[in-house]
């Protein structure tokens, strides 16, 4: 990697994760990792036995940042510095992933009506030989839900690729009462912590 290069790879397919590096500035091209091979998933996305919420989160976005590197590397594309993220959503201990259905996507709603759960981001910026990582953790208190919304809400089709069922800049906003942490954290890539990493490895966030 050019010390003067000033563009990273961003391996994530969040439209709102590249939003949100536009607002600080930061210059990037996609790269997308394959879900879809004949040996499943570049990062299989799965949690491990006794895996805590933290060490999953951080782990799969190691994984992401890993996979992207060795991707640049076989395409030979120009060295650069590579940005993942991943958030998980958490209450009681127990990870929430994406719904797959309505059913689940009723679930989920259903436990965070009127409790406060933790959404964990990590952000990881790798290069072939380096890496930086940080993860933030934020509160999130729901109102309570009656039953008629939750399943308003979930006949839209905002709740099925989020994390924990729901999108915070989105229709649920409306069911957040507090949050202690970071906004642009629970959207999917904490700019706080993402511009300490950045700066950390070399790249101007202003």
């Amino acid at each position: 990697m050019k010390a003067s290069d000033q563009k990273i790879y961003l391996a994530s397919k969040s439209p709102r994760r590249r939003e949100l590096l536009r607002q600080i500035g930061i210059e990037f091209e996609l790269m997308l990792l394959r879900e879809n091979t004949a040996r499943g998933p570049d990062v299989p996305e799965l949690v491990q036995p006794g895996e805590s919420a933290l060490t999953y989160v951080e782990r799969v976005t190691r994984e992401k940042a890993e996979a992207a590197v060795q991707t640049m590397l076989s395409r030979r594309l120009p060295q650069r510095l590579v940005l993942t993220a991943d958030t998980t959503v958490t209450i009681d201990t127990r990870i929430l992933g994406k719904p797959e259905n309505v059913n689940e996507a009723i679930a989920m709603m259903r436990s965070l009506s009127g409790r406060t759960h933790q959404v964990m981001t990590s952000v990881v910026v790798m290069s072939q030989h380096e890496h930086w990582q940080a993860t933030q953790t934020s509160d999130v208190s729901f109102a309570p839900l009656s039953d008629d919304t939750i399943r308003a809400y979930c006949g839209l089709s905002e709740p099925y690729d989020k994390a924990g069922g729901y999108a915070i800049q989105g229709h649920a906003a409306q069911f957040i009462r507090h949050i202690a942490g970071s906004y642009s954290g629970i959207m999917g890539l904490p700019l706080f912590e993402t511009a300490q990493l950045l700066q950390q490895a070399g790249i101007r966030t202003l």
